[in-house]
């Protein structure tokens, strides 16, 4: 299956994200910050980034910018994953690079439907 890297400042939902991930069979990689979050997806190459947007330091649409404009980590999908649900919030996320949006609290089926999506290219 996937590795998952979930950029996200708040424990209790990283948890809840690698919970439904696990249980699909996915390995799980966590940051708790944008910067964290771009830093480890350069080192692991995951297949896939849950990017949280409200977060001290580098917001989540600044850490899916920067993956998306460095050759290293270009070719890795990113799916926004934020209790920011307006349309503007949307359209922002994806002309950061986002390949999807989610607004919390995510279902489980519409996570994995939406990741496996997204995995499927």
């Amino acid at each position: 299956m996937a590795r998952v890297l979930i950029v996200d400042d708040s424990p209790t939902e990283t948890h809840v994200l690698s919970s439904i991930l696990e249980k699909h069979g996915h390995e799980v990689l966590t940051a708790e910050n944008g910067e964290a979050g771009v830093e480890r997806a350069k080192k692991e190459k995951p297949d896939l980034v849950l990017m949280d947007v409200v977060m001290p330091g580098l917001n989540g649409f600044q850490a899916t910018r920067q993956l998306k404009k460095d050759p290293e980590t270009s070719n890795i999908p990113v799916i926004i994953v934020t209790t920011k649900d307006q349309e503007t919030d949307k359209i922002w996320g994806m002309r950061q690079g986002a390949k999807d949006y989610l607004t919390k609290p995510v279902q489980e089926s519409n996570l994995m439907k939406t990741v496996n999506g997204v995995l499927q290219g």
